[in-house]
């Protein structure tokens, strides 16, 4: 029997879903509500409760912006450490919704659908943070919260090139900044292959070099259906 997967899209400021057929294909396309805010772990099974009801599916991927481990979250930092501290997220969704679920990182999950399968790739996401996931030879590598490290001016990466960087800093400083950043990366960690996504990779200006790629959401649908695969 064809399986379908529910791929919900857990971020700062929208959560999506969407239902995949085994192939990555889209069976029912995205649809979003806003965050809850406070984004307790209740109210964000809430407004996942509102937003897939009347979808059709067997099972469940969820991304989520901050340190998941063994479908744990020890951290979210852009919604509320304090909120969810070692919180069994896939727990609380396959009670909530009747079906078996696994959640990892966001950029996670965006990666496993955008990888070439070919080496060391990197994908990072710029949007409400900074999201980071690794790969080799098309495996999913430990997550690292890269996005917590000091990186600039004893800023984190969150704080250099996350949104509020964005908004404080304009368009055109903020691509300066990123592009610093970016040689910071490559230097680092000595990627393959850097994909780039996140809301805010649309507005970068500057010339990528050959090993780097810019990938939308859409690119990397796929990504809730391979998490089963790992």
């Amino acid at each position: 029997m064809a399986l379908i997967t529910l791929a919900i899209d857990i971020g700062g400021s929208k959560v999506k879903a969407s239902t995949l057929n085994e192939k990555g294909a889209i069976v029912q396309d995205y649809i979003k509500l806003p965050t809850p805010d406070p984004a307790t772990p209740g109210n964000l099974i809430k407004t996942i409760k509102e937003l897939v009801k009347g979808f059709q599916y067997d099972r469940i991927s969820a991304g989520f912006p901050g340190y998941v481990r063994d479908n744990i979250v020890h951290t979210a930092p852009n919604l509320g450490s304090g909120y969810w501290n070692r919180i069994n997220l896939a727990d609380l969704l396959t009670k909530a919704l009747g079906k078996p679920a696994r959640v990892v990182n966001d950029a996670d999950m965006l990666g496993l659908g955008c990888m070439q399968g070919k080496g060391f790739e990197m994908m990072i996401t710029l949007g409400t943070g900074f999201g980071t996931s690794f790969f080799l030879n098309g495996k999913l590598l430990p997550h690292l919260e890269i996005g917590q490290h000091p990186c600039l001016d004893n800023k984190t990466y969150d704080q250099c090139i996350g949104q509020k960087a964005f908004d404080h800093l304009g368009k055109k400083d903020w691509n300066r900044r990123l592009e610093k950043i970016l040689k910071i990366l490559k230097t680092t960690f000595n990627y393959d292959h850097l994909f780039i996504g996140g809301g805010n990779a649309k507005k970068i200006t500057f010339e990528l070099g050959n090993d780097m790629s810019i990938v939308s959401n859409e690119d990397g649908i796929d990504g809730g259906v391979l998490l089963w695969r790992q």
